[in-house]
Formats: structure tokens, C-alpha cells, sequence
């Protein structure tokens, strides 16, 4: 080496007292343009070098690089102030050619790898003279991604200012002047890629392993090569890019190497090599790859089990690599997205990168979406959960629900709330919204309850007759009576807003949509109600017994009665579209989701009827008695039976997925039921209240089970939230007290 930093007292080491810009850049791993600019700056601002250790001041500079350069570099005497170091920083970009290739370790593996540090943020760039030059050096990290996800070179990169194209760095390949090839980084993603610099005859010159940089939540940085620019024609840089070609094979030596301290340190003790090894290792190198492993092969024959051992503890760490942290941020998400919750719990407690990883927001949204559960309330407020982690609000959400239904399925089951009031009467009907329960009895009232503090709010008075059917939405209230009317109340004053004459008999059923009513009624007659006006806005008469059953989306109405038929009607005509022939009793319950009618029957079978064309698709057979209640869910039917069984069918095929029977199955007729996409909760006649296993089928716990079931207690009603049970609850002889009984299930996450 010549110039000032050449041959001296160093032995052939670099001194960082005198060598230039360029000298720095050349012979040291880890040193870029940049870093030696950096280095001369300090140099001249200390006025030299004391030691090596003084290099740490200089921005980028990190003791791992100085171990890997501690055997290229010396730090002679302290220069004079009389001495310029170095020169300025013009004149150090051209004092001395740059090594090509560096000095082999003594082992005769190759040591140039570089491990640079991920934070390139300390980094100082400058412009002079030496971004001038015809080569690109590939330890320079570029700002700014090349493309958005794809393979991209930087062939493709704008040609704006020369000089800072080149101070920064390429992602193509160019040839050098002494006709080496140099081999720089694509990009996939928002990662870097790895890539080598060797000479003609392969001696490794660099290797970089630059920084991952972090993309937003939102996804690819949009920066991309803006449309219309091109590459200057009359630049040098132009004209020296060349197509892009992949690296050299990669040697397991350099693999070793790559990791900081593994160059030289052996586990085999200090033995002086064989005089025939690196003939050995000449002639090895020479042969082609099957004859190789033709060679491996028969040395490892001829190993004995304790060198087997050795290879194994050498070769094995190599190959143990984090695969996750390796890929681009939206390709491990995607990887992630694959496992269950409770596994992308465990992948966070790996290491930081995957605990990051693992609290992504949107993944866990899909999570949720998996599982039905609604956008949680504080979307917009996440929490730092510790520097550098904000905790996601999907996660959150996700992890309240997981304990909800912990605390349904096995939790300690507290004393329900117990609402008392409608003395020894039956309670014949419930709705629950909220927090507001309303029940209603045939003692002509309904109550309409507080289900967080378990008061009574109001009382609805105003029937002259029992109260046999009710609905409601938000803070309105209609019911239907034996006195042949229906009342809209007002749940927030208990004043009655309206009362709705016209029936001429009990009525029986009714459904709302908005701010419409259907009505059903003992006279064979359905009626269409605006509850704001209260007005009777349509008619629907065709039916010749009682009406049992009604269904309306806003659109249609479906109601069963007791002629042993099923009716699909037109409102706005009143008119009858299809009447539903097939049935052989009373029809008793009804779902309509809009393209799908299914009835229950006393005749035991249920029926699945297409709406529009009015033919019967399924006829669902097994139950051995009246169907009084169903629940339908896209195609999953839930149907309770006075033979005490539950079933779940798919309503698509027919077929019967689950029967809900065993030993802990129901001993008296299945009053209620209601299901979520996890649970199947179901009251008895035998004052039981059941929760099973949506998907096995299996009995999972008694939810109430009152001392007086089997002797005349019984669990007449049932509606279930997310998080809470309420239960009617009474008997026919005076063994149970009619009440209300609510059980709480919520769960409260700090």
C-alpha cells in the first residue's frame, strides 16, 4: 500500500492518522464514503487520533466494526499541528487506489464479511470530489426504498443529481476498472437484500447486511420513481450501469463469518495445521460440485462418531435462522395470519421483533372478523403498552371476548340478580335490549326492568287482559293482549303512546321492522301497523284458524297458523304470493331470513320452503313432538322440541349436524332456546337452564338449575347478550316464585 497510510511501523496496517477519504473506504469493513468522511472530519477536529478506541466519536462507528477491522488498522503517533492528516477532504478522495482485495486470515478462510449496524440514522453524508468517481461502493445504504414490494434495480431511479445517486448507492451491478464485478442490493418489500463484491478470482471483498427498515401499518411506502424521468444520457452513471446478475455461490465460511467474533474463534484446540492442508483444501477446491460431495461423502465414512459430533455443533447453528424476522413485515403478517390466536399469543413472547409483530392491529382484526366480533368501542384510542409497543385495540376486543366466553363456559357462576314483581302469575313474555328488560304476564302488565341495577323502572299498566305477546326496539315497547289491541309504550315514562284497535280477538304473535308491526291474531287475520302514527296500514286476510306465528323483513311477510299452512304475502297489495302447503298440524314457529322459510310443527316435522318460488326444499325429520321454538343463523337452525331435545341442522343440505341429548340432556319439553356462534343456551320445563356446544354438540354446564324442577318449577323465557342470561322463571303449583333471574357474565379488562 502506498501514500501516507502505506507500510510502516503498523506492519502493513492502514494508520487512521494519515489515510485518506478513499484509503478508509477501501481497506475497512463497515466503512463507507460516508464513515470515512466522517472519520477525517473528527480527525481534524481532535487534531488526530490517540487510539483506535477514539474512532467510537465518529457517527457510525460502532465497536463491532472496529473488531472486525482491529487487524487492518493501526493509530500511529499523535500527529503535529503543523500536519495535515489526511488533507482536506478533496484531496484525501484521490491520495491512494482502494484495495481490491483484502489480506487472508491465517486460516485461509476469507474475512471481509461486515455486519454493519441496523441504525444508519448517525450516518453523515456529504458531497466532494469523490462522488465523482465511476464505481458505486456497495457499503453505502440508500435512503429511500426502490420500488413497492416488487424486485426492482435501480436502473429504473431517477438520474436528478449525480452526485448524490452515487454517494448513496445503486441496486444494479457495475464492473469496476480493474474488472471486478460488484454486486449491490435489491429490494423486495421494505428489506434490503444482501449481496456480494468479488474480485475475478472470487476473493470476497464486502459484504453488507444494511438495515430493515420499518413500514407503516397502512402498508408500502408510496414513494416510487416518479413517471416521465429517465436516466441523464450524457452520465457517467448512466453509462456504466449494467444489467443485474446474481451473486457468487456463498461458501459456508462465509456464512460462519458473517457472524461477528466467528471468523477466528475454533473450537478446536491450538494444533498446528498439517503441512499438506491447504493442498488439501487447493485440490478440493478445484473439483466440481458432485465430485464434492462425492469427496464429503467418503470423508464423513471415515470420520469417527466424535468429528461427526464437531460438524454437527458447527454446521447446525448456521442453519438456525429466524425466518420470520428475515422476510419483508407484510410477508411474516401474512405468515402469522395462519396461526391460531392462542399461538400468535406464544409467538410473542419469542423476541421484540415478533412480539411487534404479533400486536399488529390489522392482523387481529382479521382474528376478530374470524369469530363474529364486533368492532370494539375503543378503535381509536391505542395504548402504549411499553416503549415501543402500542397495544392493539382488535387484540383487546379479541381478548374480552376469549374471557366472556371462558367465563360462560367454566367461570365461577355468581349469585343472579333476582327481579320480583309480577307476583304469582306467568310470565308469558320477555324482551331484552341493553340494559332494559321488559317482561310481560298475564296479570295484564309489563315491567320494564334495569338489568345493571336489577329495579323495576316502570310498570306498564293499561291492558284489560293478559299480555301474550310483545316487542321492542330502543326505548319503545308494543305488546299485544287478550283484550284484542296492541299498546306502543314509551319504556323511558311507561306513558302509553298509542293503542292499536282493529283485531277481533287475542293477539297471539307480532314482529317489528322499524317502525312497522305485523300483528297476528286469533281471528285468522294479520295487520301492518306504523307504531308512530298509529295507524292500521294494511290487512292480510286468508287464513281460516288462528295465526300463530308471523315473520316480516320490511319487504314480506310469513306467518303460520293453525290451518296447517304457511303464508308468504305482499303488504303493500295484501296480497297473498304463496301459500305453503305440506304440513299435516298446527304450525307453531317461524324464520324467515328473507330467502329461506322454515316452520315447525305439531305434526314433528320442520319444513325449509324457498320464498320465492314457495317450494319445500327440506322436510328436517327426527324430533317426536311439537317444535315450539327455533333459532335461524345463515344456515344453521337451532330447533327445541317438546320431546326434550335440541337439534341443529343446516338448512342448505338437510342434514342434521348435532342432536343435544346424553345424560345431561333435558328431562321435560324444551320451552326456550337461543344460540351465538360458540353456545346453544336452552330452559326447560324441568327448571334447567342448559348451555352446550354449538359445534360438538356436547353438554358443557347448568347455567340455573332450581330446586323445584321435577316438581313444578319451570324456566319459562329466556334472552341472552353477549355478556348476560335472563330467565323467567316460575311454576303452575305454587312451588317456585315467578322472578326474574339474571345472570352476569362480563368481564372487566385493565
Amino acid at each position: 500500500m502506498s501514500g501516507p497510510g502505506g507500510p510502516g511501523p503498523g506492519g502493513g496496517k492502514l494508520d487512521i492518522n494519515r489515510a485518506g477519504v478513499s484509503e478508509l473506504e477501501g481497506a475497512l469493513s463497515g466503512i463507507g464514503r460516508r464513515r470515512a468522511r466522517g472519520i477525517v472530519r473528527k480527525r481534524e477536529e481532535l487534531k488526530g487520533f490517540n487510539s483506535l478506541d477514539d474512532l467510537l466519536h465518529v457517527k457510525g462507528i460502532t465497536t463491532r466494526i472496529l473488531e472486525l477491522n482491529s487487524q487492518r488498522m493501526t493509530c500511529r503517533r499523535r500527529p503535529s499541528s503543523e500536519e495535515a492528516p489526511g488533507g482536506s477532504p478533496s484531496q484525501q478522495g484521490h491520495s491512494a487506489p482502494a484495495p481490491q482485495v483484502l489480506a487472508e486470515e491465517e486460516n485461509g478462510v476469507q474475512a471481509a464479511w461486515e455486519s454493519e449496524e441496523s441504525d444508519c440514522s448517525g450516518v453523515e453524508g456529504g458531497s466532494g470530489p469523490e462522488s465523482n468517481g465511476s464505481r458505486v461502493r456497495v457499503g453505502q445504504e440508500p435512503e429511500e426504498l426502490a420500488g413497492h414490494g416488487g424486485l426492482e434495480p435501480a436502473s429504473s431511479r431517477v438520474c436528478g443529481a449525480q452526485e448524490e445517486e452515487e454517494e448513496e448507492g445503486s441496486c444494479c451491478s457495475d464492473e469496476g476498472e480493474d474488472g471486478s464485478d460488484v454486486y449491490f442490493y435489491y429490494t423486495i418489500g421494505e428489506r434490503w437484500i444482501d449481496y456480494l463484491e468479488r474480485t475475478e478470482e472470487g476473493s470476497l471483498i464486502r459484504h453488507v447486511r444494511p438495515k430493515m427498515k420499518r413500514k407503516s401499518e397502512h402498508g408500502l411506502d408510496s414513494r416510487a420513481l416518479s413517471p416521465g424521468k429517465k436516466l441523464c444520457k450524457g452520465s457517467e452513471y448512466g453509462r456504466t450501469l449494467g444489467p443485474c446478475i446474481p451473486s457468487p455461490t456463498t461458501t459456508f465460511g462465509d456464512l460462519r463469518n458473517a457472524k461477528p467474533g466467528q471468523g477466528r474463534r475454533r473450537r478446536i484446540p491450538s494444533v498446528a495445521p498439517p503441512p499438506e492442508l491447504q493442498d488439501w483444501l487447493r485440490t478440493f477446491q478445484r473439483w466440481s460440485g458432485p465430485e464434492k460431495l462425492v469427496a464429503l461423502d467418503e470423508l464423513i465414512d471415515r470420520c469417527e462418531p466424535s468429528q461427526i459430533k464437531y460438524m454437527m455443533q458447527v454446521i447446525e447453528p448456521q442453519f438456525q435462522r429466524d425466518f420470520i424476522s428475515l422476510l419483508p413485515k407484510e410477508l411474516a403478517l401474512y405468515v402469522l395470519s395462519f396461526l391460531e390466536p392462542r399461538d400468535l399469543l406464544r409467538a410473542a413472547q419469542t423476541c421484540r421483533y415478533w412480539r411487534v409483530l404479533a400486536e399488529d392491529n390489522l392482523l387481529w382484526r382479521e382474528k376478530c372478523r374470524e369469530e363474529g366480533i364486533e368492532e370494539p368501542l375503543n378503535l381509536r384510542k391505542r395504548r402504549l403498552l411499553s416503549p415501543g409497543f402500542m397495544y392493539s385495540p382488535w387484540k383487546f376486543a379479541f381478548m374480552r371476548q376469549h374471557k366472556i366466553d371462558m367465563n360462560w363456559r367454566s367461570g365461577d357462576l355468581k349469585a343472579p340478580k333476582v327481579l320480583k314483581g309480577h307476583d304469582d302469575h306467568v310470565i308469558t313474555c320477555l324482551q331484552f335490549c341493553g340494559n332494559r328488560i321488559v317482561s310481560g304476564s298475564d296479570d295484564n302488565t309489563l315491567k320494564v326492568w334495569s338489568a345493571v341495577t336489577g329495579e323495576c323502572v316502570q310498570t306498564l299498566v293499561g291492558h284489560t287482559g293478559g299480555v301474550w305477546s310483545s316487542q321492542m326496539r330502543d326505548n319503545i315497547v308494543i305488546s299485544g293482549s287478550t283484550d284484542r289491541t296492541l299498546k306502543v309504550w314509551n319504556a323511558d315514562t311507561g306513558e302509553c303512546v298509542h293503542t292499536l284497535y282493529g283485531h277481533t280477538s287475542t293477539v297471539r304473535c307480532m314482529h317489528l321492522h322499524g317502525s312497522r308491526v305485523v300483528s297476528g291474531s286469533r281471528d285468522a287475520t294479520l295487520r301492518l301497523w306504523d307504531i308512530e302514527t298509529g295507524q292500521c296500514l294494511h290487512v292480510l286476510m286468508g287464513h281460516v284458524a288462528a295465526v300463530r306465528c308471523v315473520q316480516y323483513d320490511g319487504h314480506k311477510v310469513v306467518s303460520g297458523a293453525y290451518d296447517y299452512t304457511v303464508k308468504v304475502w305482499d303488504p303493500e297489495s295484501e296480497s297473498c304470493i304463496h301459500t305453503l302447503q305440506g304440513h299435516t298440524n298446527r304450525v307453531y314457529s317461524l324464520q324467515f331470513d328473507g330467502t329461506h322459510i322454515v316452520s315447525g310443527s305439531l305434526d314433528t316435522s320442520i319444513r325449509v320452503w324457498d320464498m320465492e318460488s314457495g317450494n319445500c326444499l327440506h322436510t328436517l325429520m327426527g324430533h317426536q313432538s311439537l317444535t315450539s321454538g327455533m333459532e335461524l343463523r345463515d344456515n344453521i337452525l337451532v330447533s327445541g322440541n317438546a320431546d326434550s331435545t335440541v337439534k341443529i341442522w343446516d338448512i342448505k343440505t338437510g342434514q342434521c349436524l348435532q342432536t343435544l341429548q346424553g345424560p345431561s340432556k333435558h328431562q321435560s319439553a324444551v320451552t326456550c332456546l337461543q344460540f351465538s356462534s360458540k353456545f346453544v343456551v336452552t330452559s326447560s320445563d324441568d327448571g334447567t337452564v342448559k348451555l352446550w356446544d354449538l359445534k360438538t354438540g356436547e353438554f358443557v354446564r347448568n347455567l340455573v338449575a332450581l330446586e323445584s324442577g321435577g316438581s313444578g318449577g319451570v324456566v319459562w323465557r329466556i334472552r341472552a347478550s353477549n355478556t348476560k342470561l335472563v330467565c323467567a322463571v316460575g311454576s303452575r303449583n305454587g312451588t317456585e316464585e315467578t322472578k326474574l333471574l339474571v345472570l352476569d357474565f362480563d368481564v372487566d379488562l385493565k
